[in-house]
């Protein structure tokens, strides 16, 4: 096994309609207003920028997010990661209920120095970390689309 591997899934179910959701979640760049820990995103181009990261743990992940794959007509968002996180994240927005179901996966290879050497002992804390972002953006979205 390769402890530097991760592949993670969430699931959000919000009361917004799917437009309303996938209109929050394709403007990144937005994500610092409602997601506390995505501290910057930068636009580099159209389809490329780079997001400063820190959710619980005293260090702050830098990656490049590579666009590819934006298709509202199926709900899906997709982005190739670089940087301290290799690897791809997707978001797909589907009808659920009288509501929305946002599921978030993402799979990566840590890149950044200290994680790898701290991947065995530090596996758990790394994800217990990754599921308290997940809530606070859940959180964020739910309040963003409140004020939508």
């Amino acid at each position: 096994m390769d402890w530097s591997h991760y592949r993670f899934v969430s699931v959000w179910d919000v009361s917004a309609p799917p437009a309303a959701v996938y209109a929050v979640l394709e403007r990144a760049e937005d994500y610092p207003q409602w997601w506390p820990q995505i501290r910057q995103v930068a636009g580099v181009d159209d389809t490329t920028g780079t997001m400063r990261i820190r959710s619980f743990l005293p260090y702050d992940l830098v990656m490049t997010v590579r666009e590819s794959r934006r298709d509202p007509a199926a709900g899906v968002l997709e982005a190739i990661l670089g940087g301290d996180l290799d690897g791809w994240a997707r978001w797909t927005v589907t009808a659920h209920g009288t509501g929305t179901r946002a599921t978030y996966e993402q799979e990566v290879q840590v890149r950044r120095t200290v994680m790898r050497l701290l991947a065995v002992p530090g596996r758990a804390v790394f994800r217990a970390n990754h599921a308290l972002m997940m809530r606070a953006g859940r959180r964020g979205l739910v309040a963003r689309l409140e004020g939508v």
